[in-house]
């Protein structure tokens, strides 16, 4: 236990259902290959129809990350273990997927940038370490913060959204149980309760699915609100290879209809962006003013077709 580390209440522990154990697998560890995949592929079936059901409070939370983040503010996840490091990949893939910034979206993570690697599973009872690190962020009224932990009861991460919550920012939990103590501490509580695993306690499994599930939808419903996408494409995408400019190429296509010749002499003048060959071609403008339209619509490709609709070609 770490100096800073809060005492564990062993009792409540051992009642919360991602805690219990299954009695009817007592005999797991001589069950065929086959039987252990099944069952993990069954426990994982279960998942969707839980994160389903919390679709109401994850609207919130998104309505919530984009109001602040509008405001010039930004996302951050916490979490420890598994929690952090799915909040880790999450934070990665959105700078390349959308073309925003890196600091826009940030994952804090227990035991800082070495746990994401190697475990260290001591950092996860430091409350005051959370408060301390969501401090070091300069974390304040126009950011929202993430707490993430398949307990709900996570010392650092409560201790990182309190202090959120004394800076003024947004704060928001994903827990996988019902109740949780983390819930009666956040502007948003996202419970999604996906009870007893099939190795008991290890809640890299349902737990962590479901997390994966609510982040996926977290960041991508909040792109798609700030206007990262145009319909379902990906207009802000980052050109780094081959198969990316490609899909570039097959965007621009898709939300034109624009012939192979076209596209391509578009895509080249927007520099590969697509959002600004998209404008260029719906909007019958050059690129230069495309991305002058982009800009005053803040990046949204709908709206600013429309103005290039509405002001005719410059």
């Amino acid at each position: 236990m770490t100096a800073h580390a809060a005492p564990v209440d062993a009792a409540a522990l051992g009642r919360l259902p991602t805690e219990a154990v299954r009695p009817e697998l007592a005999d797991l560890d001589v069950r065929s290959t086959r039987e252990v995949v099944a069952l993990l592929a069954e426990a994982d079936a279960e998942v969707p129809a839980v994160v389903a059901a919390a679709g109401d409070a994850v609207a919130a939370a998104v309505d919530l990350v984009v109001e602040r983040t509008e405001r010039g503010g930004r996302l951050l996840y916490v979490g420890a273990g598994t929690p952090g490091r799915l909040a880790v990949v999450d934070a990665a893939e959105l700078p390349p997927t959308y073309g925003t910034d890196p600091g826009l979206v940030v994952a804090v993570m227990a035991g800082g940038p070495q746990a994401v690697f190697g475990a260290r599973e001591g950092a996860e009872d430091d409350e005051a370490a959370g408060a301390a690190d969501v401090r070091a962020h300069d974390v304040g009224p126009d950011d929202v913060v993430v707490g993430i932990t398949a307990s709900g009861r996570t010392p650092y991460v409560l201790g990182a959204v309190d202090a959120a919550r004394a800076a003024g920012a947004g704060t928001v939990g994903v827990s996988s149980n019902a109740a949780a103590a983390l819930s009666a501490r956040v502007d948003v509580a996202v419970e999604v309760p996906t009870g007893p695993e099939v190795v008991a306690g290890s809640t890299r499994l349902k737990a962590g699915t479901a997390q994966k599930l609510v982040l996926n939808q977290l960041s991508t419903a909040v792109m798609v609100r700030r206007g990262r996408t145009y319909g379902n494409l990906m207009v802000d995408v980052r050109v780094t290879n081959a198969k990316l400019a490609e899909r570039v190429r097959r965007i621009v296509a898709q939300a034109t209809g624009a012939d192979d010749e076209d596209v391509e002499r578009a895509v080249t003048a927007a520099d590969g962006h697509a959002g600004t060959a998209v404008v260029a071609l719906l909007g019958d403008v050059d690129a230069e003013r495309a991305r002058q339209l982009l800009d005053a619509a803040g990046g949204r490709v709908r709206a600013a077709v429309e103005r290039a609709r509405a002001g005719g070609r410059r």
